[in-house]
């Protein structure tokens, strides 16, 4: 069997992997050096590492690792947002135009409205569900990169790849995807017609909750080229330790994903029947919004589900009366967590707006605990 043709759980295990050389470990140790040793060869010849900033071996680990899971080939950042960074500033400068989601992760529309248009480029933000229509209809034209995040967060909105990824290119402009709520287990953006995919690592695809890390992955050559050569100028590589926990957590992303999806399933059925709660979006959810289209192009459900709740004190109450269910930002990760957004405020939405990643917790217990909850709430 060839490995194209593994399961997810196998992938995720094997992404990676070299030949075996017997006495090696079973799988590859952190590297733990920032200069190398550079012989009689000049830098950069012969394969040879010369410093960590530019060239080091447990970042190619990783890299090798998600970029297999990708469809591409991968570079690692010591951030999702550094990642994002890189994906945009790479490729647009002074007087570009670039097409961002309005309602997608707050940090990227503050670097577009903090830094993209300090620097000359025009950013047009428009909707996850709108931008299909918007792309048809001719607004991708003189654009210089679209940049979408599918689904979106937090309102969990889903749109089509490859329809954008055609209009885009028919109008000249690069397409990129932040896929951190996805993963590359459950979307392949590259696969869709996308330029780059985008992840923050720190999040579902090492999924403990204990490093910051992001990537981003391509097909093409150049591409690959000119991201490499702005992380290399700016010096947004992650740490080896980082690199190498981040490749580790990898190999459980797809038994992780089969628990946070199983208790989704349930916790959105619970909220969407609970009198103290509306509007509850995931989008494998049968009448849900984003439902058709995910279920055509998504290749598995996630764990992460938003709804919304009376205001903040219900919120708070929801939160006292559970055991189970942590307050915290972020998501993805193996301990189940209830995120009120407003709080924020960086996100148009309602005080009482939560976003909840379910853990890897026994679905039951997860059930019981918010039922008990909820019925705080009446």
């Amino acid at each position: 069997m060839s490995p194209s043709d593994w399961g997810d759980g196998t992938r995720s295990v094997r992404a990676g992997e070299t030949e075996p050389v017997p006495g090696a470990p079973l799988r590859p140790s952190p590297v733990f050096a920032a200069p190398f040793h550079l012989g009689d060869l000049p830098p950069r010849t012969g394969g040879a590492d010369a410093y960590a900033r530019t060239e080091h071996p447990t970042l190619r680990d990783f890299e090798g690792a998600v970029g297999e899971l990708d469809g591409g080939r991968c570079l690692s950042f010591a951030t999702g947002m550094a990642a994002i960074s890189a994906a945009v500033l790479a490729f647009v400068g002074a007087g570009d135009r670039v097409v961002l989601p309005s309602d997608g992760y707050y940090t990227t529309r503050l670097l577009a409205r903090s830094e993209l248009e300090r620097f000359g480029v025009r950013v047009d933000f428009v909707s996850t569900p709108d931008i299909e229509a918007y792309a048809d209809g001719g607004g991708l034209e003189g654009a210089r990169m679209v940049f979408l995040e599918t689904p979106s967060n937090p309102r969990l909105d889903v749109c089509d790849i490859a329809a954008v990824a055609r209009a885009a290119h028919a109008a000249g402009a690069l397409v990129a995807v932040d896929n951190t709520t996805a993963t590359p287990l459950g979307q392949r953006p590259l696969a869709l017609g996308a330029d780059l995919t985008v992840g923050s690592d720190t999040k579902a695809l090492t999924g403990h909750s204990d490093l910051l890390l992001g990537h981003v992955s391509t097909r093409d050559d150049a591409l690959y080229a000119a991201v490499q050569r702005w992380r290399n100028n700016t010096g947004n590589t992650p740490g080896p330790f980082e690199a190498w926990l981040g490749h580790r957590s990898m190999s459980t992303l797809d038994l992780r994903l089969a628990r946070q999806a199983q208790n989704a399933v349930a916790v959105a059925e619970l909220l969407a029947d609970s009198p103290a709660v509306t509007g509850v979006r995931w989008p494998w959810r049968p009448g849900d919004a984003s439902f058709g289209l995910a279920s055509r192009q998504m290749l598995r459900p996630n764990g992460v589900v938003s709804a919304e709740l009376t205001d903040e004190a219900a919120v708070a109450a929801l939160l006292g009366a559970s055991r189970l269910w942590t307050a915290a930002t972020s998501f993805g990760g193996v301990h189940s967590t209830i995120d009120r957004r407003a709080q924020w405020g960086a996100d148009a939405v309602a005080p009482g707006f939560v976003r909840l990643s379910c853990g890897i917790e026994d679905t039951a217990d997860l059930v019981a605990d918010l039922s008990v909850a909820l019925a705080a709430l009446d």
